[in-house]
């Protein structure tokens, strides 16, 4: 009787640990038109392999966050733009791994194409990457805009991930074009309030965001 209580105590605890939490949920069940490329799941992001808490690559928010999201969707969509979203909820162990990642000088396998004129170590430094990041807080989403006519994505100027001044919104070489995209995404969102990042023109942090001050570590899955 005692095992048995304690597999099926076990069993609760496995199915409660892997459940998001009540008040979160998965933005493509709420946002209609939405693209996920979801990088950290998989290979193509500046570690060069899958990040720890990505199971799938799926994209959650807090639902007040994906409210606003969904407003937002729903204004660039009768422009004829739709979003496409490359992370949104952190786990708290993605962030970890990043800053342990960070100290291995050895380890430049993505160096070329999202860090070429910077020593890894001083990306957290220098902002670009954080011991905390606002993404486990739940509310934060690193998105861009897709022509619906042509299926291609705006041209903002620079790749996302691209640890570089360049990808700043006030980067100095940009194109009338892509200074015109980024301000539509920037007006846009902030319509519908959510804050910009000054160094990464795709990172969108809810402003009234419900858990300011708790980073989150449960899987996405």
């Amino acid at each position: 009787m005692l095992i048995l209580c304690g597999i099926l105590f076990s069993s609760i605890l496995y199915s409660q640990n892997n459940k998001i939490p009540p008040e979160f949920a998965y933005i493509d069940e709420h946002v209609d038109l939405i693209i996920l490329d979801i990088r950290y799941a998989g290979k193509h992001n500046f570690v060069g392999r899958p990040i720890k808490g990505y199971k799938q690559p799926q994209a959650i928010m807090s639902k007040k966050a994906i409210k606003q999201l969904k407003q937002a969707s729903e204004y660039f969509l009768a422009k004829g733009y739709i979003f496409k979203v490359f992370d949104a909820y952190r786990p708290q162990r993605a962030v970890n791994q990043f800053f342990n990642w960070s100290k291995k000088s050895e380890d430049t396998l993505m160096k070329s194409e999202f860090y070429p004129d910077l020593d890894k170590k001083k990306l957290f430094a220098m902002g670009y990457i954080a011991t905390k990041s606002g993404h486990s807080r739940g509310s934060t989403i690193d998105l861009t805009l897709v022509d619906l006519k042509t299926g291609k994505e705006l041209d903002m100027g620079s790749p996302y991930d691209l640890f570089d001044e360049i990808s700043h919104h006030n980067a100095i070489g940009l194109t009338k074009i892509q200074k015109m995209n980024r301000k539509m995404l920037k007006d846009g969102m902030r319509k519908f309030g959510f804050l910009s990042y000054a160094k990464e023109w795709w990172h969108y942090t809810l402003k009234n965001e419900p858990f300011p001050s708790t980073y989150f570590n449960f899987i996405v899955r």
